[in-house]
């Protein structure tokens, strides 16, 4: 468990790195803002499109690994470097949805960390609990593309809805039902 904490670390450092990154573009353009929320909206679109696999550019879809030796014992930093490894070449950790997340915090100046937040943590928890049923989880794989289509057309939908400024009205739907040991 405390390898897995160290990883978690790592992969929310780039996260976090990123997120940050993201607000002080939003911030230096800020009177831009209206173009950076449709040129997100349509990058949002096309991360959705692509996580549903209704396209797929070849340059996305290439494979890069570090090869590394699993019969030495690593430590914490050894955890730690994996982390930032897995989170910066990993595509699903990186790619589509961490995009849409960077999207969405350049649009609005000041969010990126709430976003970045719940990023980091749709990927910590899942981890910490296969860390704990690490046998008994193989079952999930025969869901990942149905998980992955959903998730796809949920992007073009925030997309769209970024696009046309509606997704203000919704974020303010959201907070009112959302019960209140949930908020940030």
């Amino acid at each position: 468990m405390s390898h897995t904490l160290f990883f978690i670390l790592g992969f929310c450092t780039v996260y976090y790195t990123l997120g940050y990154g993201s607000n002080v573009f939003a911030e230096f353009f800020s009177q831009y803002e209206d173009l950076i929320r449709k040129l997100s909206a349509i990058l949002i679109v096309l991360m959705g499109l692509f996580l549903a696999g209704i396209f797929q550019p070849q340059a996305l879809m290439k494979e890069r690994r570090f090869h590394f030796d699993p019969t030495k014992k690593t430590g914490y930093l050894g955890s730690f470097i994996f982390g930032v490894g897995f989170s910066a070449g990993w595509t699903p950790c990186i790619g589509p949805a961490l995009t849409a997340i960077l999207a969405l915090a350049a649009s609005k100046p000041g969010t990126w960390f709430q976003l970045t937040t719940s990023y980091a943590l749709g990927f910590a928890i899942p981890f910490f609990l296969l860390a704990f049923f690490l046998g008994s989880a193989r079952w999930l794989l025969r869901y990942s593309s149905i998980v992955m289509r959903i998730g796809g057309g949920v992007m073009v939908l925030m997309g769209i809805l970024l696009f046309t400024d509606q997704m203000t009205k919704i974020t303010i739907w959201l907070n009112q039902v959302t019960p209140a040991f949930m908020k940030f």
